[in-house]
């Protein structure tokens, strides 16, 4: 890669939606202040932008403010009527709900509130682009804080964020916490390869709202997405992505306790591209990160065939997209489930911020060509080093990466 300038900008996007961009030579981001939304992540590829976000049909771009008056009965929640790309979602990540009288908005305050732009800058000794944000709890009975760094560093085709989550109560609090990426075109396309860490899967049990859309057999464990069960019978491989199949399932799998990454890819062989989400794994996370121990692949194909996803009540569902997302919860059925569930397929399905204390969700996601037929089918192992993440496949990837975030958590010290 090519010595990269960087730069860090303020920007109205489609819609009236005040925005940060981050871009170098390699990549670049564009983060909305409200919910945090991430609707574009282009990388380069001969010398054209190629976004891998998902940008809904049914977004709204008319400038207003939601209302549940006069939106509500299409879009049914502010979320879905701002929703692109990726975003966070703490400290519930499912439904909404009502958790000892306290309003849980689906996907959680993260993902639906307004971020409070602070303030962007690049640093002279790493050469990183940054932009600081920041969120409180608008219920005083759950008092989190929530503050976001997000940054890009010259030579590397990497998106790094830092999500630090703090506890001003004087109790403990259990919550869920994910990010909830989502690939859209011009990257999605039938036949890209989809892996993650994760070696053991289930399906979610029935009762939640997969149980209409859904072609494969709920509450069903598996080892592998190559072998995930249908719900009339049979096998489908779901590490390739179809074509629409009218269907909208789920599954989440358990990232393995000696992962020294917690990682999630989506492979583009005709593009010659790869998406992968990293975070520090079981194995090596230290006391303050938030350990995401699932993959959930959210396989939007069709399915729904209601607003916003259908243009009218019964109507053909229009939207296309993937989910890989990561996320410590009990699949995506919600705060109140996770924290009755308690732990699934080995793996605990909350993380506790202590009272007066704080927890810190690191992550990256490298969106970059690679050369050949090297990832064509998939990757097997993802590793990662003290300047480059290792992707093997049929051949090995190198791409430089700071894995172990040494740069995040240096601003981290200096700006949170």
């Amino acid at each position: 890669m090519s010595k990269s300038k960087i730069s860090v900008s303020r920007v109205v996007e489609l819609g009236g939606r005040e925005a940060t961009v981050l871009e170098n030579t390699n990549l670049r981001v564009m983060i909305d202040d409200i919910g945090g939304m991430i609707p574009e992540c282009s990388g380069r590829r001969d010398g054209d932008w190629i976004n891998a976000h998902w940008m809904p049909w049914f977004r709204s771009n008319g400038g207003k403010p939601y209302s549940d008056a006069e939106h509500g009965s299409f879009w049914k929640a502010s979320l879905l009527y701002h929703i692109a790309g990726s975003f966070p979602c703490v400290p519930n990540f499912g439904p909404g709900h009502i958790l000892n009288g306290v309003t849980m908005p689906p996907h959680g305050w993260t993902a639906n509130q307004t971020w409070r732009y602070v303030t962007s800058a690049s640093d002279e000794a790493t050469g990183a682009a940054w932009t600081l944000s920041v969120m409180e709890s608008p219920d005083e009975a759950f008092p989190l804080s929530f503050s976001r760094i997000d940054v890009l560093l010259p030579e590397q085709a990497v998106h790094y964020t830092s999500l630090k989550v703090k506890n001003r109560g004087t109790a403990n609090l259990d919550i869920c916490a994910a990010w909830h990426n989502v690939l859209g075109a011009p990257f999605l396309h039938q036949g890209c390869r989809i892996s993650g860490a994760a070696q053991r899967w289930m399906t979610p049990p029935p009762g939640g709202e997969f149980d209409t859309t859904t072609r494969l057999a709920l509450g069903a464990e598996f080892p592998s997405l190559a072998k995930a069960p249908l719900l009339r019978g049979g096998k489908v491989d779901i590490s390739q992505v179809s074509a629409p199949t009218g269907y909208t399932d789920f599954a989440a799998g358990a990232i393995p306790r000696s992962a020294s990454l917690s990682w999630f890819a989506a492979i583009n062989p005709f593009l010659k591209m790869v998406y992968l989400s990293f975070s520090p794994g079981p194995a090596l996370a230290g006391e303050d990160d938030i350990v995401l121990y699932f993959n959930n692949l959210w396989m939007q194909y069709g399915g729904r065939p209601f607003t916003p996803w259908a243009p009218y009540e019964g109507g053909p569902d229009l939207t296309y997209c993937l989910g890989l997302e990561n996320s410590v919860s009990a699949y995506a059925y919600g705060l109140e489930f996770a924290r009755e569930t308690g732990s699934l397929m080995g793996n605990p399905v909350t993380v506790t911020i202590p009272a007066m204390g704080h927890k810190t969700l690191r992550s990256g996601v490298l969106y970059a060509p690679y050369l050949g037929t090297s990832l064509d089918e998939g990757i097997g192992i993802v590793h990662g080093e003290e300047s480059r993440i290792i992707c093997s496949g049929r051949e090995m990837s190198f791409f430089n990466a700071d894995p172990l975030f040494k740069v995040l958590k240096k601003l981290e010290s200096h700006h949170v």
